[in-house]
C-alpha cells in the first residue's frame, strides 16, 4: 500500500519513471487475519461486540472531541444532519471491502492519497480535479510496474478534522483553543474563530457531497478512462522534463 499526502512537498518527478518499468510479477504475502496487539487489554467481550446498532458508537470512549459551548445547539445540528441523505452508500462500501480483500491476498495494490485536512477556503473544482489526476497518474505507473490492478482510495470528501496533541495553542502570551479543522473551528488565531461551532458540520457535509459528486462524475464520465492517460498531466508540468517523460510513458499503458 502507498499513502500520499497531498500537502507534502511532492512533485511529479517523485513518481514518474526515467525509463519503462520492467514487466515482471511482484510477490506478495497474503494477510489471512488481523488481530489486536494485545487482546487481553480489550474491554469488550465477544458477545458485546456482536450487539452493534446505529447508536452503539456513543457508548465508546472518544478522544479529540471539541468542547462546544452550547449542547442544545449541537443537538439541533445533529438532528438536522441525521435527516440528510448519506454521502456514501452501502453498495459502495461493500465494493471497496471486496477490493481491499483482493489487496490483502496480494491480488491488487492499494493507493491512498489526499490532503492532510480539507478546508473551506481551498474548496474548488480545480483543486479536486488536480488531486484526482495525481492519483490517476500514480495508479497507472504502479499498475504498469507491478502488473497488478490498483485500488485508488481518495482521502477526500470529509477529511476535515485535525487531531491535536495539545488542546490549546499559545502565541505571544495569548492562549487559545487549538485549531481542530474547518468542521470544528477556524484557523485564524483569534478568540471568535477558535470557538467550536457545530454549524460548521453542516457546511462540511455540503462540501463533502459536492466533492464526491464531482469525483463520481470524473470517475464514471470518461475522464478516468485509460484512453485519456496522456491528458492527465498537471498544467505546471506541460513544458517540463517530468511532463515529457509522462507523455512518452503513457503509450506503453
Amino acid at each position: 500500500m502507498v499513502t500520499l499526502n497531498a500537502s507534502s512537498p511532492l512533485t511529479t518527478k517523485s513518481f514518474l519513471p526515467y525509463r519503462h518499468a520492467p514487466r515482471r510479477p511482484i510477490s506478495f504475502s497474503p494477510v489471512f487475519a488481523v488481530h489486536s496487539t494485545d487482546p487481553k487489554k480489550s474491554t469488550q467481550s465477544a458477545s458485546a461486540s456482536v450487539k452493534w446498532s446505529l447508536e452503539s458508537w456513543k457508548s465508546k470512549k472518544a478522544l479529540q472531541l471539541p468542547d462546544y459551548p452550547d449542547q442544545k445547539d449541537v443537538d439541533s445540528v445533529l438532528q438536522t444532519l441525521s435527516s440528510f441523505p448519506p454521502i456514501v452508500f452501502a453498495g459502495e462500501a461493500r465494493k471497496l471491502e471486496d477490493k481491499l480483500g483482493q489487496a490483502a491476498m496480494g491480488q491488487a495494490f492499494m493507493l491512498q492519497g489526499g490532503d492532510c485536512a480539507e478546508s473551506f477556503k481551498e474548496f474548488n473544482a480545480n483543486n479536486i480535479r488536480d488531486t484526482f489526476r495525481v492519483l490517476l497518474q500514480m495508479g497507472v505507473v504502479l499498475m504498469f510496474g507491478g502488473q497488478l490492478p490498483v485500488i485508488k482510495v481518495g482521502r477526500m470528501a470529509g477529511q476535515f478534522a485535525k487531531p491535536r496533541s495539545d488542546p490549546f495553542e499559545e502565541k505571544d502570551g495569548v492562549k487559545l483553543p487549538s485549531y481542530r479543522g474547518d468542521n470544528i473551528n477556524g484557523d485564524a488565531f483569534d478568540e471568535k474563530s477558535r470557538i467550536p461551532d457545530p454549524h460548521r458540520m453542516v457546511r462540511a457535509y455540503t462540501q463533502s457531497v459536492a466533492t464526491l459528486n464531482l469525483l463520481r462524475a470524473f470517475a464514471t464520465g470518461g475522464y478516468a478512462a485509460m484512453q485519456r492517460v496522456s491528458q492527465w498531466n498537471l498544467d505546471f508540468t506541460q513544458h517540463s522534463e517530468q511532463g515529457d517523460r509522462f507523455i512518452n510513458f503513457s503509450p506503453c499503458l
